[in-house]
């Protein structure tokens, strides 16, 4: 239902869209062998080949369950990857845009863990696995990890005192006080605060319950839920 429902806010916006920030968990799970990839996700990975191939850039952040996109998405469906943050300058703005996982976390069993999958020596040792086994295993692990949430819910806002992105971003202020606007996924929560006159920090919710994302007019910039039907902001 939801990618679906993805495919068809992408459908409406390819006319429109300058560029696209799809700031990463956009697969339960994702993992890409030298030969095989995970099965499903065919329209979402057909409709984003589909406005690539008309000239829109698509930017794709890859987020703690995709960590393991290699070569696929660039070569197969012609987004632009990024594995770390990244600031990109649009219409006199300055963005700072990153998934969120592990920015300003301080739990050590999370680094730990964090760690382990970013490891080069047991990604080796991953595909070492028959990709039946490996991506049923991923799967198994992701719904796992949402399970562990309190009735399979994101925690609430934490406030500003305890929010690891707002966290972040501000101590990144310090040293970067150019940056207009900070964008991040990650936290499955709608949050859209000022951090100073100049900046604002932007949290873009999700794409499970929520249907939030983000457009920038080149000028101002507005969060917006996508009813079906009802069409998609022009701003």
């Amino acid at each position: 239902m939801q990618e679906r429902r993805l495919v068809r806010f992408l459908d409406e916006i390819k006319d429109k869209a300058e560029v696209i920030y799809l700031l990463g968990d956009m697969f339960d799970f994702w993992y890409e062998y030298k030969q095989v990839v995970p099965k499903g996700y065919t329209r979402f990975l057909g409709k984003i080949s589909e406005l690539t191939d008309m000239g829109v850039e698509v930017h794709y952040f890859t987020g703690n369950h995709d960590i393991w996109a290699y070569d696929y998405l660039e070569q197969e469906c012609g987004v632009i990857l990024h594995k770390k943050p990244c600031t990109v300058e649009l219409h006199d703005k300055t963005f700072f845009l990153a998934h969120g996982d592990g920015l300003g976390d301080p739990d050590k069993k999370f680094k730990f863990i964090r760690g382990i999958f970013h490891s080069g020596i047991c990604q080796k040792m991953f595909n070492l696995l028959h990709p039946d086994l490996g991506v049923a295993f991923g799967l198994a692990w992701a719904k796992h990890s949402r399970m562990k949430r309190k009735d399979g819910k994101e925690p609430p806002y934490m406030g500003e005192d305890k929010e690891y992105l707002v966290l972040f971003a501000k101590d990144y202020l310090k040293t970067h006080p150019e940056i207009d606007y900070f964008m991040f996924g990650h936290r499955h929560i709608e949050l859209d605060l000022m951090l100073s006159k100049q900046s604002r920090l932007m949290v873009l919710g999700d794409w499970i319950s929520h249907f939030t994302y983000a457009v920038f007019d080149g000028e101002h910039m507005f969060m917006e839920n996508y009813v079906e039907g009802e069409g998609v902001s022009n701003a």
